[in-house]
C-alpha cells in the first residue's frame, strides 16, 4: 500500500505545516490551495484558480434560473462527473447538500489533491467502467464535458445506463457538452424515458457548449394482459 500514498513534502522546522496551512473552514473553500500555490500542478496558477471560482458562480447562477428547486433542498446527494477543481462542489457549499467529485483517470490534469484541500471529498473514475455505489444514490448529476472525454473511448451508452442506474427517479442530469454530442446524448436518455431540454451557455446564445437539463422519470411496467 506504500506505493499508493503519496507523502507529504518534507518540512524545513518544526513551526512549518508539512504540504501547506489550510485555513479554517468556510474560508478553505475558496482560499488558494497550497499545492497551487507552490506551482505543483502545471497549467494552474492561482489566477487561474481563481477565474475558475468566478465560473462557477455564474454557472450555479444560471442552473438556479433552469431548476428552481435547487436551491430549496430538493437535493442532497450530488455528483461531479468530471470535477476539476472542484468549483461546482464550492459553488453550492452554502446550501444543505453535498457533492461527490471525480476526476476522470483519463483527464490531462490530477487535480484531486486540489479538491482535498478545498475540503471536499472525491476519487478517481474510469467512466467507461461501473462505479462502486449502490443504485439511486444520487439526486443530482453533473457531467460537464465528460462525454467529450470520453466518445472515443467506448461506447457513450453504457454511461448513460450506469448514471440511469446510480440516479433516483425523478433525479436531474447536468449536461454540458457541444451540440453534437448532446444531440447523441438527447436520442439515447429519450429511449431511457428520461425528459430532457436544451438550454443556452450562461454567457449566452452564440456559445458553442450548450447545456442540456434532463430529469429521471418514474415509471413501472405495464402489468401483462391476461389471455382469455
Amino acid at each position: 500500500m506504500e506505493v499508493c500514498i503519496t507523502p507529504l513534502p518534507e518540512a524545513s522546522s518544526s513551526d512549518e505545516v508539512a504540504g501547506g496551512a489550510l485555513e479554517k473552514w468556510p474560508e478553505r473553500a475558496y482560499a488558494i490551495p497550497p499545492r497551487i500555490a507552490r506551482g505543483s500542478i502545471p497549467g494552474i496558477t492561482a489566477e487561474k484558480f481563481k477565474e475558475d471560482n468566478e465560473v462557477w458562480k455564474d454557472r450555479v447562477t444560471r442552473y438556479k434560473h433552469i431548476i428552481s428547486s435547487l436551491a430549496l433542498g430538493r437535493f442532497r446527494n450530488v455528483m461531479d462527473m468530471n470535477a476539476y477543481l472542484g468549483g461546482f462542489a464550492a459553488a453550492l457549499a452554502k446550501y444543505p447538500m453535498w457533492v461527490m467529485n471525480f476526476v476522470p483517470a483519463n483527464s490531462d490534469q490530477d487535480t484531486l489533491g486540489v479538491i482535498y484541500e478545498r475540503g471536499f471529498i472525491g476519487t478517481y473514475q474510469d467512466w467507461c467502467e461501473a462505479l462502486s455505489t449502490y443504485p439511486r444514490t444520487y439526486d443530482l448529476i453533473h457531467a460537464g464535458g465528460v462525454f467529450s472525454i470520453y466518445q472515443d473511448r467506448c461506447n457513450i451508452t453504457y454511461i448513460l445506463l450506469e448514471m440511469d442506474r446510480i440516479l433516483r427517479p425523478e433525479g436531474t442530469v447536468i449536461f454540458r457538452d457541444t451540440v453534437e454530442l448532446l444531440v447523441k446524448i438527447q436520442s439515447i436518455t429519450n429511449r431511457m424515458r428520461w425528459k430532457s431540454q436544451f438550454m443556452d451557455h450562461e454567457s449566452g446564445p452564440f456559445n458553442p457548449e450548450k447545456i442540456l437539463v434532463a430529469v429521471k422519470t418514474y415509471w413501472t411496467g405495464e402489468p401483462e394482459k391476461q389471455q382469455h
